[in-house]
């Protein structure tokens, strides 16, 4: 810019400059006498440059004064509000010191807590170290080295506040007056603790905690077990690394953000940090049946495995002559307990993807896995026992067992063998992998050739009038469905062919077994046939007159012509196929850049709404003002990230009871607390045994936890997995333990280690065992001070024990054993191994009770924000179609991101109302006729067989003639006396009776109701011809349509388009109590607020269910529970949340900024800062984690603090 161009002024500054201009000129003129038109002129100008200063935007004013060029000038609103104003862009959210961004690489060798720092990254991010006599030599050394060498030091700050910058200056001096208490910024070394995070940050895993390894060369890496939470991939994404500043800071992190912290999601407690793509591979193939060792590739395996900083004790080999060898499960069992002083005895049995349903053990493909005492005993391992996103993997069962430092460290090791191991063996994909055999495309062939038959079939029937119609549907609909059926079947069926006749090391067939990458679907398109291609969830649509191509006749509905295709990918697709595959995938692209934009809003919505909701020591969920908006969280006060069930139960009974009996009643396995089991049940009661392990296996449970987080364990990971306190003669809480003399009934030798003997009396007859049982559950478990605060788990529980007598029972009789004494022999001793002793069941219930006490959810727990995250983040993978319902053709119903939308938003009008309705005899389908011609609506265009104009000398009149055949089969019961009476409650028509004649029960006579002096009666006449038709003569007129469904477990019910709650429920036929609506609003207004409530959550689950997307019924519960708290359905939108909270700032952050803040200046409002918003924009702590405390410190006597000014007043 040219300096004498004069400087360059802010905005404002120059409106003020004009201002001040105009004020004078005004003032001179007012002076100078000037005529009334100039002052006008200059009063108005004067006003418009007052107003914006304030708003530049107002509209119509701006166009008066602009000129054509200028740029508009920013007013004061315009600086707050929106993403780039102060409120969102400075206050809310602003840039950083201390972080770094480069792109990301994986390195498998990383262990899973941990992230590779460039070191040139490490020059740069320094921590300010207290100088304390513990690390005086070391801060030296690193003050010497100066800011350009790492590992150094870049400042030096002194008590006094004066900073050296070390680049420069005498270094070995400073080193030498070095004293306790200066500060040394060094650089980011080993082991510090770094903030690792991947936008768009869409749950609280996105940003999480790693310890820090400084290495060469320019990207930041860390291992693939820890993509999904990330959604990272390395096809150049890039990431960023923050450095927290403060001892409290780097304690924070590590406990809260910790990757070992974090393995499970909150959505619904599923693993997310899990082993991934080659991985799974890798140990599917090292699991195989015919994978064998030898010593020497067997030392190098296991050297691989734990970096040669573990003994390993090998096991006898599989195979002993003529060679010796190990077989990869060998390995495995290694990988989990490498030596006998690791005390991990983990039990499993899980079904791979590949199980054939036939003999579990013995499985064929060897897809039933079983670990039995951490020995992998059968089944080659994928996805589902290694992978994330289910809780039967090993990884969920090492974490509940045992700690997640354990599972983590377990992880670190798979991936460094796995890693090297496919390396090694070699892994690739050629153009062979997918070239189909002969007999392949002649199966092919034959299964296209039955398909296109059946199609013609159905269009010649189509074209005959005599094609069968579906529930709902005209002809064409029909069509349309019956076609897609059988192409759809036709890809299905070359997926199985193909499945069948590749080869078994196919490599897309290992990836597709394994789970690690692809479906026997995208086999079949690369190998047999792509398949129909879909619009809109829809066959190809017509682009051109009656065809979907000019390539194609018109009227052509033949597979070919919309949108099926009969090639592979091998064989290469022809030109009106390829077009119709790229219709497919443009409608997704476009789908995906449209969703991103709609969830994003969503997501930040919900968040807004429900970010002050945290758990309160009182067990209750309040907002920031203080507000109770559950009594306890989600009904029953657990934290859904440790939920072990797959629909939230809080305890797998099944799983905890495999592992007391695999690891002996008596024994001490880690897993929280079965050390005292034996010895205090037998000596005290189930009521000692639930007292200790709810105490003790609860501290070591924290214990463990914050030696994992602190770092121990996860720096010397042989410790964690080694077991310190994991052995067998070792209590919950680390001290060795003397075996105690049992009381009476108790087994007679202590089990010390898993598969010791059980004596003869350990097994207890039917009869003993529900004596015991009933004893449980009559002691202090379940009464008043019980450790299971929820009635319903209680319930549960004793369901379950019920059972396992039940189970005793029948495994008595199938073995001809009498039910109420001891029989001889071998028979009872097989009954013996599997039956569950007394100790094993005061085991199992002091077990569940630790286990249970573990899970309740932290007091101060964000638990608002969890339950937005939960709900916004699948919402990015759902599509945003709308869908069929299930099982019927006809019936759209609205899913995916518009439905969720449509549920948050509280819409008064949603797009596709649906009411279930229930009938009264719901076997019959003549009543659920009967029913569903009571309430669809009728008009009498639909039943009348004709309706004529008839001009006669007596009197001219329109005749109606029913159908009568027709309305009889619709059971409509209809006749013209009922339709007399429509017609003279139709309020247009203005029709009397006189003027209606009914002859016969068929036939009607409709008179014009004027005087012909008034309207002429032709005229008349038309016009109730026209009218008539449309008249609604039976049914609910809001009921656009009723289909009768049949259930899957036999019996019928009505799925009905349309509103009117309330009139549906009360006609004659349909039960009432078990009808539902998927309008929201309509359930308000007719049942009240509980049953909107309970509608909310439904509604919200079954769109989840329909994407295949699991969340914790918890979080749902939180959001219809904040939608209505207030007695009305508030909206997850601008209304809503303004009548949800009463913060300026808060809300000022959210959506119309100006507004609140000119609102809350008329009316002088207060805001006292107690939300997350508010306080983030102030700078200061929230009142919820670790902010939730007020800790007050004593000062001690006669020491007078200095009383320093306010810093603002200063």
């Amino acid at each position: 810019m040219d300096a004498g161009a004069g400087s360059n002024e802010d905005d404002i500054t120059m409106r003020l400059a004009n201002i001040v201009e105009t004020n004078a000129t005004l003032r001179q003129d007012l002076a100078a006498g000037a005529p009334a038109s100039n002052l006008m002129e200059h009063w108005d100008y004067l006003q418009f440059l007052c107003a914006t200063v304030i708003n530049s935007d107002l509209p119509g004013l701006s166009a008066m004064y602009q000129t054509g060029g200028a740029k508009p000038t920013r007013g004061l609103v315009q600086r707050l509000k929106g993403k780039q104003g102060r409120f969102r862009g400075n206050l809310s959210g602003k840039r950083v010191d201390f972080s770094g961004r480069t792109v990301i690489s994986p390195d498998p060798n990383l262990r899973v807590s941990e992230v590779c720092v460039p070191r040139l990254m490490a020059l740069t991010l320094t921590y300010p170290e207290r100088v304390t006599a513990h690390n005086m030599e070391k801060l030296k050394q690193r003050v010497l080295a100066g800011a350009s060498h790492w590992p150094g030091a870049s400042f030096v700050i002194f008590p006094n506040g004066d900073k050296v910058f070390l680049r420069f200056g005498d270094r070995r001096r400073i080193a030498s007056e070095l004293k306790i208490g200066d500060i040394v910024e060094r650089h980011l070394e080993d082991g510090d603790i770094v903030l690792f995070n991947r936008q768009p940050s869409l749950h609280r895993m996105s940003i999480m905690a790693h310890r820090a390894r400084v290495m060469p060369w320019r990207t930041l890496r860390f291992n693939e077990c820890v993509c999904s939470p990330y959604n990272a991939d390395f096809d150049g994404d890039e990431m960023n690394i923050h450095v927290p500043q403060t001892e409290e800071a780097r304690a924070e992190a590590l406990q809260l953000m910790g990757v070992v912290n974090n393995l499970c999601t909150p959505k619904n407690g599923e693993i997310l940090v899990a082993a991934t793509q080659d991985f799974l591979t890798s140990a599917y193939l090292l699991t195989s049946k015919d994978k064998f060792f030898t010593r020497p590739k067997l030392a190098q395996a296991l050297a691989y495995l734990t970096d040669n900083r573990q003994d390993i004790e090998l096991p006898p080999p599989a195979i002993v002559k003529p060679l010796e060898l190990w077989t990869g499960k060998q390995v495995f069992t290694m990988l989990l307990r490498p030596n006998s002083r690791v005390k991990l005895f983990v039990s499993l049995e899980t079904a791979e993807k590949i199980y054939t349903k036939q003999g579990q053990h013995m499985c064929p493909a060897d897809g039933y896995v079983c670990f039995h005492n951490s020995h992998l005993i059968c089944g080659r391992l994928g996805k589902v026992t290694l992978g994330g996103g289910n809780k039967a993997g090993l990884f969920q069962v090492l974490m509940a067992d045992y700690s997640a430092a354990v599972a983590a460290e377990a992880m670190s090791r798979l991936a460094k063998l796995s890693a090297r191991f496919i390396g090694d063996q070699g892994f690739s994909i050629g153009i062979d992998d997918v070239t189909p055999a002969p007999e392949l495309q002649r199966a092919k062939a034959a299964t296209l050739a039955a398909g296109y038959g059946q199609c013609d079939d159905f269009i010649a029937a189509y074209g005959r009038g005599k094609l069968a119609l579906q529930p709902g549907c005209n002809a064409e609909e029909s069509l349309e469905a019956s076609v897609t059926g059988v192409l759809n079947n036709i890809r299905e069926q070359a997926a199985k062919v193909c499945m069948a006749s590749l080869h078994p090391l196919n490599s897309p067939l290992i990836m597709s077994q394994c789970g690690s990458k692809g479906s026997p679907i995208n086999i079949a398109q690369m190998v047999a046939c792509v398949g129909q291609q879909s619009v809109g969830g829809k066959r190809t649509p017509n682009g051109f007159t009656d065809r979907s191509l000019p390539h194609f006749p018109r009227g052509d509905c033949t597979p070919a012509g919309k949108g099926f295709v009969a090639n592979s990918f091998y064989s290469g697709l022809t030109p009106t196929e390829f077009f119709f595959h790229t219709m497919a995938g443009r409608e997704g692209l476009v789908d995906t850049a449209v969703k991103t934009a709609e969830t994003g809003y969503m997501s930040r919505r919900l968040m807004k709404a429900l970010e002050d909701l945290y758990a309160h020591y009182d067990g209750t969920v309040r907002n920031a003002a203080g507000g109770v908006v559950q009594l306890q969280y989600g009904e029953d006060g657990m934290d859904p990230v440790g939920m072990e069930g797959k629909d939230g139960e809080p305890v797998a009974f099944q799983r905890v009871l495999a592992l007391v009996k695999a690891t002996g009643a008596g024994a001490a396995g880690r897993a929280g607390g079965a050390g005292m089991m034996a010895s205090s049940a037998a000596s005290g009661g189930v009521a000692s045994v639930v007292q200790a392990s709810s105490g003790g296996a609860h501290d070591g449970a924290q214990r463990d936890a914050s030696e994992a987080a602190t770092g121990e364990a996860e720096r010397d990971a042989s410790a964690a997995a080694q077991g310190t306190g994991h052995g067998a003669t070792h209590d919950a809480t680390g001290s060795p333990r003397r075996p105690r003399e049992g009381g009476e009934g108790a087994a007679k030798e202590e089990i010390a280690a898993p598969g010791a003997r059980l004596s003869t009396q350990a097994c207890p007859l039917p009869a003993e065992l529900e004596a015991a049982v009933a004893q449980v559950l009559g002691q202090g478990t379940f009464g008043e001070g019980s450790p299971f605060s929820s009635a319903a788990f209680r319930d549960r529980l004793a369901t379950f024990l019920a059972e396992q007598v039940a189970a005793l029972r029948a495994a008595r009789a199938r073995l001809g054993l009498p039910a109420d004494a001891r029989g001889a022999g071998h028979l009872e001793h097989l009954v013996r191994v599997q039956a569950l002793t007394r100790e094993a069941l005061a085991g199992f219930v002091a077990q569940c009770a630790a286990r249970y006490e573990r899970k309740r959810i932290e007091p101060g727990a964000t638990v608002g924000a969890f339950g937005a995250q939960s709900i916004g983040e699948p919402g990015t993978q759902m599509t945003l179609k709308t869908f069929h319902f299930a099982g019927v053709a006809s019936m759209n119903v609205t899913l995916g991101v518009p439905r969720l939308k449509e549920i948050i938003n509280a819409a008064k009008n949603i797009s596709t109302p649906l009411m279930q309705v229930a009938l009264s005899v719901d076997g019959s389908e003549q009543a659920a006729r009967i029913v569903k011609g009571r309430l669809e609506r009728t008009r009498l265009g639909g039943v009348a067989a004709s309706i004529r104009i008839m001009l006669k000398p007596s009197g001219s009149h329109v005749q109606v003639r029913l159908d009568m055949e027709n309305i009889h089969k619709l059971q409509l019961g209809l006749n013209a006396s009922t339709v007399k009476l429509a017609l003279m409650e139709a309020p247009k028509l203005k029709l009397k009776a006189e003027h209606i004649l009914t002859l016969g029960e068929d036939q009607l006579e409709v008179r014009p109701p004027l005087e012909p002096a008034r309207v002429p009666v032709l005229f008349q006449l038309q016009t109730l011809e026209n009218a008539l038709p449309g008249v609604i003569v039976r049914g609910i007129p809001t009921v656009e349509r009723a289909v009768i469904n049949k259930k899957q477990g036999g019996g019928f019910n009505l799925l009905v388009e349309g509103t009117n709650l309330a009139a549906v429920m009360g006609t004659p036929g349909v039960a009432g109590l078990a009808t539902r609506s998927n309008h929201v609003a309509e359930v308000v207004a007719t049942l009240g607020i509980e049953a909107a409530r309970a509608t909310v959550m439904e509604e919200i689950a079954y769109t989840m269910g329909q994407h295949g997307m699991a969340i914790d019924a918890r979080h749902t519960m939180l959001l219809a529970d904040c939608m209505t708290a207030r007695g009305e359905v508030l909206g997850i939108t601008r209304f809503g949340i303004a009548k949800m909270k009463d913060s300026v700032l808060m809300l000022a952050s959210f959506e119309k900024t100006t507004d609140h803040l000119f609102d809350a200046a008329l009316h002088g409002r207060v805001d006292d800062i107690t939300g997350v918003s508010e306080s983030i924009i102030m700078g200061i702590p929230m009142p919820t984690g670790t902010g939730l405390m007020k800790v007050l410190q004593r000062a001690p006597p006669g020491k007078v603090l200095a009383r320093r000014p306010a810093p603002l007043l200063a």
